[in-house]
């Protein structure tokens, strides 16, 4: 390519040459008719359209090769991407995978028992032949709903890329895969989802309160919204490494099909270079669908689980180091409130030294 420092921004020469290896026998085609394009101008080439959102034939320019070469090329590189999504995105169903989540989550407002949190977000694509007024959501333009879940370190445990703009965010966790695994028990024990006021409250999705009354309810609420937010700046994040499916990017001029391609290549390609520990600090921020509540009331079971969380708040007051708990404590099954104990020792200390000198006075009479 003529010149790579606009990728080379986002990605290092080092993790490019690992993942065209990686993507090369997916990607070696024989030709009788010329020289077959190498496959480090295929993937660098799509990469370039990731990152940047322009269009093919100022990428064809920097690559050394023509528009239609790229069209051709680029749904090859992107199913190649999207074939290491199982290795790179994956959903932690397992206790030994859910600790350390939690204990990130745990470390940010001291939310317990967190295991991901769920957001939506918009990429904008032109209108589709058919069932185009499926893709129109509530800001009238046309677009994909992604749903996103993701940890305390913003990697992407869970992406869906096939819903219609207009679809509601709850209907769409409820009718996905993780939904569905969810709700008929893949979580065991005290496990949860964070999400906003968009979802539906649930035994593993918590949500906050529309109308909090009470200091531990308003606890409550600041702790749940400080730790989502997490999602919403891997969004942030998402968009701004591979600005085709931000804002910055426009509008993608593919179809329903090849834009689901090209929003989970970026996904696969956001988890990538994160577990490479690749920095990078300009995070786009995500336009704000509006969104009502979801109408259908929460079940009794539910109802309950976040009452339990909101008078673990009465506990966790103070900074982070004064109430120190053991892992299986804070990221446990267990239901009672282990900073109880804690908050009860200074209480019992005190009233040993108020009853020393009662005891005293009794062994004296005694003798």
């Amino acid at each position: 390519m003529e010149s790579d420092e606009w990728l080379l921004s986002r990605l290092p020469r080092h993790l490019l040459m690992e993942l065209c290896n990686a993507l090369e026998p997916q990607l070696r085609r024989e030709t009788r008719r010329s020289n077959a394009i190498p496959v480090p101008v295929q993937v660098c080439s799509t990469l370039g359209f990731l990152a940047t959102g322009t269009f093919q034939r100022e990428i064809g320019d920097r690559s050394g090769i023509s528009q239609p070469s790229i069209s051709r090329t680029m749904p090859a590189v992107l199913a190649a991407i999207m074939s290491l999504s199982e290795r790179y995105i994956k959903f932690p169903y397992n206790n030994d995978q859910q600790t350390g989540i939690k204990r990130d989550f745990y470390a940010i407002a001291r939310f317990p028992n967190v295991i991901g949190a769920v957001d939506c977000t918009h990429v904008r694509m032109k209108p589709p032949s058919i069932n185009d007024y499926a893709y129109i959501n509530r800001k009238s333009y046309h677009s994909v709903n992604v749903p996103i879940i993701c940890d305390a370190r913003m990697s992407i445990l869970n992406m869906v890329d096939r819903w219609p703009g207009g679809t509601h965010d709850s209907f769409i966790f409820q009718n996905r895969n993780v939904g569905h695994r969810l709700h008929q028990g893949a979580l065991h024990g005290q496990s949860h989802l964070l999400g906003d006021k968009g979802y539906a409250l649930n035994e593993y999705l918590i949500t906050p309160l529309a109308h909090p009354n009470t200091d531990q309810e308003r606890d409550f609420n600041s702790a749940q919204t400080r730790t989502r937010a997490t999602v919403e700046r891997c969004i942030g994040l998402l968009k701004g490494r591979w600005m085709s499916i931000g804002s910055a990017g426009g509008t993608l001029l593919y179809s329903p099909e090849k834009t689901c391609n090209i929003i989970l290549a970026c996904g696969v390609m956001h988890n990538i270079v994160l577990a490479n520990g690749v920095p990078f600090a300009d995070l786009q921020p995500d336009d704000p669908m509006p969104r009502d509540p979801w109408p259908q009331a929460p079940h009794a079971q539910a109802l309950r689980r976040r009452e339990d969380l909101i008078r673990l708040f009465k506990y966790l007051k103070g900074p982070l180091q004064s109430r120190p708990m053991s892992a299986d404590q804070h990221f446990g099954q267990t239901r009672v409130p282990a900073p109880l104990a804690a908050a009860a020792l200074p209480f019992l200390f005190q009233l040993g030294l108020a009853l020393f000198p009662f005891w005293m006075n009794l062994l004296a009479f005694q003798k």
